[in-house]
């Protein structure tokens, strides 16, 4: 915790090697929840000047001893600061062993060594090792592991770490004792231990050269029936990625330890992934369609890792979306090959311009590949996972697939075992390709999302069109002036009367500020479909009309340019109906949504999963990031008065629907998922304008569903719906899950999503509720992460939800900051607000910066913020 003020600050410019190499580690931990101690030995060789002395990074630790070449230091003779120690060595080459104590059960920060529900876990990424032991704690120093870890053997029967395992025995006095040993190097933030009464779900998995490696799943025993799916996820992401990029994994043994109390969604500690149990844990009776995909996705993209982190690791933390944003690509691409692509990309790009756009444009604002940074912990954002996917995506396309797969392979063949840039990276892609890749780079340095604006103009007499596109790049913080992009635009040509396909797709090369591409043989005024497969994260603005996107909606070839002109269809109209309620005048649905969702919805439906994406209208968030002024309460409005005029227009489609769609029984597969999904969404609509036909189907399949994908659905109705139902509906769902923590996650989450009047004054009840926790990550996002992006309540005008916020990140502050910091976001975007509400969220802003002892992660956010 610091003191008001300003912290250091770090800066890539000031980046310079380490002094001393650490060729080999050697661990022994102790383990006690509240006294464990940690013999930590290091072998290090002098890489820089001899006059520099051994400087190790500390956090919260209590040092008992100090020994060079076995001899103890006094503590005269080193140097012990609360964040440092640092020790004087005569020789280039010597080996340390340092002695140190920490208390696992009162780590609440859940970096370092900490306490789960009864179980040990360590968590080190980006800087958690140095909470464990004294140690280089940077990601350029890799070293060899070994580890010994003794322990209770009736408390904590099962004992894990890196790599392989090596020994174990027995101890007097009822103790144990394993021996871990990792040989290939790793930086200190890959390093993970687990201890616990836990059992494993087995496997093995067979490479494509013929070596066994034993899987294991482990959980605490109440758990195992749930760890099914992330098995067969396992396996299909080793066996995927050994035939789309011939990856093998090098090990003898993979585990993946699930525990309930965890900062991220999982970690990829080389061969022992540390997951947060809500991304293993699932069965239909608990857990959703959308969290079976989860699931098997950020399984996939842990165990890419494996080389895309692991083996080629980052030389600094400015470079992490050198592993992160490769890494979602590649888990983007597994579930896009073994799911539905053009479902997958939707949902991605959906989830890019929730996130990702309004970080590049408020002040948060930075590029793929930072420049300084308070706290490292800050800079885990979607620009550098979810962006940094995106410009991974834009090199596959520019390329071609086969150039793109050459290139990462010599990446990984150059890189094996080092700690490498983002600029190493994208040269192997330029040497694999012959490609000149320097106006690419501007991707990984410029903040901000470029702006493309689109126009095409057809000549009828030569059936010549021409397609011209600019682009412009915003002004962010500390950034003025960009320079031109290189942006890849997927495009073809699509008849205003036919709907035929005119000019078959084609790859754009957008690089200077304006350019023209030109059409023969155009026989009828043609409508571009732009982006397609959205082949760059840029904001699109072009003349098409209504009418065009409409016949886009029906027409286009490509699936996301279905679903991006219906979207683009129904915010323009809802833009204009906010402008006009804004004005004073009533919300009018236009004829042309209504046929638009009608016409996707009635008869035969070829691709339900499609459909159910195609008709949802925009959010309240997105329309409002469209604006310059976020029209809180007219853009509310809007929103609920379309969805009610939908209801009443399609009332008997939406209830055929429902009746239609529905399975006598639950199965597992794309069909079902889908028919799942259309049928909830269906569900949604009826209940914007509820009867009491509606409140019983809702009740009904409530009560019967015999999956949590179809309860939830009517959960979430009836609690939006309101009224004696809901009361009745909620009690019922806490009493059937109370003991599940990750069901009643649901519960605190779709209370705090309601857009209902009385919704801040539940969750302000609900943080006094018994099982809601300030020490738990996912409670807490569950409740005040969900309920801040809830744009009406959240805003409502008399700021009561700000302080609320700005009282919850206050409390978490004091045990995870981290957490806290993650909680800033939705107050810093003050300036997209009216004068009234922000003023309001720049008086909370201004409070928490002003709170004594406030966290370097918290700090660095709000004073971004307030900026």
């Amino acid at each position: 915790m610091i003191d008001a003020g300003s912290p250091p600050v770090t800066y890539l410019k000031d980046y310079r090697a380490p002094d001393f190499a650490v060729e080999r580690v050697d661990l022994a931990f102790v383990l006690d929840p509240a006294r464990t101690i940690v013999t930590s030995t290091l072998r290090v060789r002098r890489r820089g000047d001899a006059r520099k002395p051994l400087v190790l990074d500390g956090d919260n630790l209590s040092l008992k001893s100090v020994r060079v070449n076995g001899a103890q230091l006094e503590p005269g003779e080193y140097s012990l600061r609360p964040d440092h120690l640092s020790i004087p060595l005569r020789a280039d080459e010597a080996e340390v062993e340092i002695v140190t104590e920490i208390d696992p059960s009162t780590n609440t920060q859940l970096m370092g060594l900490y306490m789960s529900d009864g179980i040990f876990c360590t968590q080190c990424e980006a800087e958690g090792f140095r909470r464990i032991t004294y140690f280089p704690d940077r990601p350029d120093v890799m070293a060899a592991y070994t580890v010994r870890i003794e322990a209770d053997k009736a408390k904590f029967p099962v004992l894990l770490s890196n790599g392989n395992l090596a020994e174990i025995g027995d101890l007097p006095g009822g103790r144990h004792w394993a021996r871990w040993s990792d040989p290939f190097p790793k930086p200190s933030y890959l390093f993970a231990l687990v201890a616990g009464p836990l059992e494993a779900l087995s496997d093995r998995f067979v490479t494509r050269s013929g070596r066994t490696v034993a899987l294991h799943i482990w959980v605490k025993p109440d758990n195992l029936d749930r760890t099914q799916h992330a098995m067969a996820a396992l396996k299909k992401a080793m066996a995927w990625d050994e035939s789309r990029f011939g990856l093998e994994y090098d090990l003898d043994i993979f585990n993946i330890v699930a525990v309930n109390d965890f900062n991220f969604g999982a970690m990829e500690n080389k061969g022992l992934n540390v997951f947060n149990s809500k991304y293993v844990l699932a069965k239909p009776e608990t857990a959703t369609d959308a969290d079976f995909d989860a699931i098997e996705s950020v399984i996939a993209h842990e165990y890419f890792h494996n080389w895309s982190g692991n083996r080629v690791t980052c030389r600094d933390w400015f470079q992490l979306s050198l592993k992160e944003g490769l890494t979602v690509f590649r888990d983007q691409e597994f579930s896009s090959d073994v799911g539905s692509r053009g479902l997958k990309r939707i949902e991605d790009v959906r989830t890019l311009r929730a996130a990702q756009f309004p970080e590049d444009a408020g002040p948060l604002a930075h590029p793929v590949r930072p420049e300084s940074y308070i706290e490292i912990s800050n800079f885990y954002t979607a620009t550098v996972y979810n962006k940094g996917a995106e410009v991974i995506r834009m090199l596959e396309t520019l390329l071609g697939r086969d150039a793109f797969n050459a290139g990462l392979a010599l990446y990984f063949q150059r890189h094996d075992g080092q700690a490498a840039t983002c600029d190493d990276f994208i040269q192997a892609m330029a040497d694999a390709s012959s490609a000149d890749l320097r106006q690419f780079r501007r991707w990984y340095s410029q903040a901000g999302t470029p702006v493309v604006a689109a126009h095409i103009d057809w000549d009828e007499a030569t059936k010549r069109a021409v397609l011209t596109l600019e682009q412009s790049v915003p002004d962010t913080p500390g950034q003025t002036d960009k320079q031109t992009m290189l942006i890849p635009v997927r495009t073809a040509l699509y008849g205003a009367v036919s709907g035929r396909e005119l000019a078959a797709e084609q790859v754009l090369r957008l690089s200077e500020p304006e350019q023209g591409w030109t059409f023969e043989g155009v026989d009828e005024r043609p409508i571009p479909s732009l982006l397609r497969g959205f082949s760059a994260p840029v904001i699109l603005h072009s003349t098409r009309t209504h009418e065009d996107l409409a016949t886009l909606a029906r027409r286009d070839g490509d699936s996301f340019g279905r679903y991006e002109a219906a979207q683009q269809l129904f915010l323009g109209q809802m833009l204009a109906a906010v402008e006009q309620v804004a004005s004073g005048l009533a919300v009018e649905t236009p004829a042309l949504m209504i046929d638009t969702i009608g016409s996707m919805i009635t008869g035969n439906i070829e691709d339900p999963a499609l459909v159910a994406e195609m008709i949802l209208l925009p959010t309240e968030a997105y329309l409002g990031d469209q604006m310059p002024v976020v029209a809180v309460d007219a853009i509310h409005a809007v929103r609920t008065a379309m969805r009610k005029a939908l209801s009443r227009a399609l009332r008997d489609q939406w209830l055929h629907l429902h009746a239609t769609l529905a399975d006598p029984a639950y199965a597992f597969t794309a069909e079902a998922k889908a028919r799942r999904r259309l049928r909830g969404i269906a569900l949604q609509y009826l209940s914007a304008e509820p009867d009491p036909t509606v409140i019983e189907l809702c009740r009904a399949q409530f009560d019967n569903a015999d999956n949590m994908t179809d309860r939830i659905a009517a959960f979430t109705a009836l609690v939006n719906i309101g009224g004696p139902a809901r009361e009745a509906t909620l009690r019922a769902f806490y009493d059937a899950w109370a003991k599940d923590p990750l069901v009643i996650d649901k519960w605190f989450a779709i209370q705090a999503l309601a857009a209902q009047p009385d919704t801040l004054a539940r969750v302000l009840a609900l943080t006094r509720h018994p099982a809601y926790t300030l020490t738990n990550p996912n409670r807490v996002r569950a409740l005040i992460g969900s309920f801040s992006v809830n744009q009406p309540c959240f805003h409502d005008a008399n700021g009561t939800g700000y302080a609320m916020l700005a009282d919850q990140i206050l409390a978490v502050d004091g045990l995870n900051s981290q957490v806290a910091a993650r909680l800033v976001a939705p107050l810093g975007r003050w300036k997209r607000f009216d004068a009234q509400r922000a003023l309001k969220m720049r008086a909370q802003l201004e409070r928490i910066v002003a709170r004594p002892g406030l966290s370097r992660d918290v700090y660095e956010m709000v004073t971004k913020s307030l900026r």
